[in-house]
């Protein structure tokens, strides 16, 4: 690239957005824009004039508080931008704002020495050249700057600002005081601190910058898939209108002449409905269009930064990016807007058509019942009581009542409403996860008062119920556990007892009712739908049988297509889910055993996993070595790991035992942080129990039954 077309493209990079000037004592806002210092405090200036006491980002419409002294000035100046205007500088002739740092007579400096990292006068380049020291250095002349000495100078050293520290580049970083230093202001100044290489801290820092950009990136992606959905629905509302008015003209145009008056009132209805819906979904598309330009922004911000890969910027910048980054995230969401569904109802009668509502929707109310906290998959009730413009009851055979439910996630919950025929209309609804449900309510197309509210569902709790040993103390002998199920079916539950060769059956209210001796030790243990024991034991033949509950050995699977089986589980539709330490392979078996549906594995993971179950179209594997909880969908391909490494809420130092309870949620055994993880099947954390559990399985009335680390007690939660 020629170095004047060089220099056009940095004075376009250099421009101010609001003066259209090259930028004069830059400031970012934090929003990561840049701006003269001067133009911003015109801004406020003009914004406090208009008794307002914020701003708005030219550029990303970012609102900002004014500083109560008016100016700006506090803001961080841009690094790149100071740079780029010192290098613009040159080239516009104004060679008085680079003075030689070599002489005391603070001449104009006309070269600049890349070795010695200074601008030399005239009379110091001389002196330079005839040094021998010196000869050899790098030199180039200001009025002759090739582009590359000017991308040269754009990313020389930084040097130091401290007095008598002027030529010592900031070489190293504090990670105490968390600023750039040069070598003089470790011994001087940071003594003692905790010092790391430029290069490496912001390598370290250009890390997180990459991680937050590709979360944005994450977020652009699902924005603009938004918009395009609120695009459709505003469409799809269009031209639902438009032919719904199309029907109603075609019926109009088959009465008598003094029908064009009703013609003409419901065209005019239409035209409000429409222009008042397309306003709904204009604003929503405003809003979403706004927040995913605030998102692009801010990741052509950061990837410009990354893509200079200068580590004093990456230094400089990092704290107020990953702070938007966090702005961002933590924004409120915009929800999409359905519009309600349209009709145009033709009536036999004219009088029907046209006649005055006496429901009056501004006067009707919900009564909530305690409606707004509830508990997940409770089912609750609420009324709604229909009023005239009197504010009395009374009772419409052609209101329309329309009841809007949404989830957390945006869904729509199933609703009933029951008409008393009494001008009351009791609404049932199930909340089956939760979090704060969204309900609205229209009356003949109306808001009713109060609507929409938000209703708090509680997530269900579980309680200590009670606890019992697994071997009795009559016999006297000790039991090893290696697995435990429960009958979904009889209640009864089932532990394999690997070391004394049986397995030890329990009521679900602890009472011991037999034992049922094996010749093998077993390695685990699972209930089918039919209340029939499933064991499987290690070796190459007969290594899983089937017995009924009563100990009778029923058939053997011979076959299982796994060399060393360790763990299994069956899903609700009876297939066997197998997992072994020969292929790090989660195998999937028809309800008989002997047919090989499915095999499949983690990409880049050499672990075996421990757990494998299924729910919900979605294989959950737990890897303890890996730490975490690996997701496949239902033909076994990857999707995403839940949880990672640690002891925080939704870490795992050694995820073992799965289960999903009634509520569908994950039930994760964390034997290394010694307690039970909860989380939403998307992967959100929930909620824990803390105690050093190793096996888990939920019964068939939905309890949680649990054993502890050492195998010697079963533990049931309510």
């Amino acid at each position: 690239m020629e170095v004047q077309q060089l220099f056009k493209n940095l004075k376009k990079e250099a421009e101010c957005p609001l003066c259209i000037e090259t930028v004069k004592n830059p400031k970012t806002l934090p929003c990561l824009h840049s701006f003269c210092l001067e133009c911003l405090d015109k801004l406020a200036n003009f914004a406090r004039k208009q008794l307002k006491g914020t701003i708005k980002c030219p550029v990303c419409q970012t609102s900002f508080q004014i500083p109560e002294t008016d100016t700006f000035d506090e803001l961080p100046s841009s690094f790149h931008l100071n740079r780029l205007v010192d290098v613009l500088a040159l080239e516009d002739g104004s060679v008085q704002s680079q003075r030689c740092s070599t002489c005391d007579e603070n001449n104009t400096a006309t070269c600049y020495c890349f070795v010695c990292q200074n601008f030399l006068c005239a009379s110091c380049f001389d002196a330079h050249q005839r040094l021998k020291a010196t000869r050899g250095h790098r030199n180039v002349l200001i009025d002759k700057l090739q582009a590359q000495d000017v991308q040269d100078l754009i990313h020389r050293p930084v040097m130091c600002s401290q007095q008598y520290h002027e030529d010592q580049p900031l070489e190293f970083y504090c990670e105490d005081c968390k600023v750039l230093i040069c070598y003089k202001c470790t011994v001087v100044s940071h003594n003692r601190h905790t010092m790391t290489d430029t290069q490496k801290a912001a390598q370290e820092q250009k890390m997180q910058m990459a991680n937050a950009v590709a979360k944005v990136k994450v977020e652009i992606a699902r924005y603009e898939n938004e918009i395009k959905r609120q695009t459709d629905l505003r469409n799809k509302n269009k031209i639902e209108i438009l032919n719904e008015e199309k029907k109603m003209t075609d019926t109009v145009e088959k009465l008598i002449c003094d029908l064009r008056e009703h013609e003409k009132k419901m065209k005019d209805k239409f035209r409000e409905i429409y222009e008042a819906e397309q306003k709904h979904h204009a604003t929503r598309l405003e809003n979403f269009e706004l927040v995913a330009t605030q998102l692009k922004s801010c990741v052509e911000r950061c990837q410009s930064i990354l893509e200079r890969n200068f580590s004093v910027e990456i230094l400089q910048t990092n704290h107020a990016i990953l702070e938007r980054c966090n702005e961002l995230f933590n924004a409120r969401k915009p929800n999409l807007y359905k519009s309600p569904h349209l009709h145009y109802l033709v009536e036999e009668k004219l009088d029907l058509v046209d006649r005055v509502v006496v429901t009056d929707p501004s006067k009707c109310v919900a009564e909530h019942q305690d409606s707004k906290e509830v508990e997940e998959r409770k089912e609750t009730y609420f009324e709604i009581v229909t009023k005239d413009s009197e504010g009395l009851q009374c009772y419409q055979q052609d209101d329309k009542i329309k009841v809007d439910i949404l989830t957390p996630e945006g869904d729509q919950l199933k609703t009933d409403i029951k008409d008393t025929k009494d001008g009351k209309y009791t609404v049932a609804y199930t909340p089956q996860s939760a979090g704060q449900h969204r309900v609205e309510i229209l009356v003949n197309g109306q808001p009713l008062t109060g609507s929409p509210w938000v209703v708090e569902v509680h997530q269900h709790q579980y309680q200590f119920a009670f606890q019992f040993r697994v071997f009795t103390e009559e016999s006297g002998d000790f039991a090893f556990m290696y697995d435990i199920s429960v009958s979904q079916k009889t209640g009864t539950i089932a532990f394999a007892d690997n070391w004394n060769k049986r397995i030890r059956l329990f009521s679900s209210e602890g009472k011991f009712q037999r034992d049922i001796s094996l010749d093998r030790k077993p390695l685990a243990v699972a209930f089918t739908d039919s209340g029939d024991l499933l064991t499987l034991f290690r070796g190459f033949n007969k290594n899983l049988r089937l017995f009924s509950e009563e100990g009778q050995l029923i058939k053997y699977i011979n076959d299982i297509h796994i060399e060393w089986p360790l763990r299994f589980s069956i899903a609700s539709d009876g297939r066997i889910i197998i997992i072994g330490s020969s292929d790090n392979k989660i195998k999937v078996l028809s309800p008989d055993g002997n047919n090989l549906l499915q095999s499949f594995s983690a990409p880049d993971c050499n672990e075996s996993p421990f757990c494998a179950i299924y729910n919900q179209d979605k294989f959950f594997a737990s890897y303890p070595s890996a730490k975490c909880v690996k997701v496949f969908d239902k033909t076994g391909v990857y999707l995403h790991d839940i949880g990672c490494e640690g002891s925080n809420d939704g870490q795992f130092d050694g995820p073992y035992e799965l289960a999903i309870d009634k509520y569908n949620r994950l039930i994760v055994c964390d034997a290394g942080n010694h307690r039970l993880q909860l989380f939403s099947l998307s992967g959100n954390f929930l909620s824990k129990i803390g105690h050093r559990f190793q096996k888990i399985a939920i019964n068939n009335d939905g309890s949680l039954i649990a054993a502890d680390i050492k195998g010697e007690c079963i533990y049931i939660f309510h």
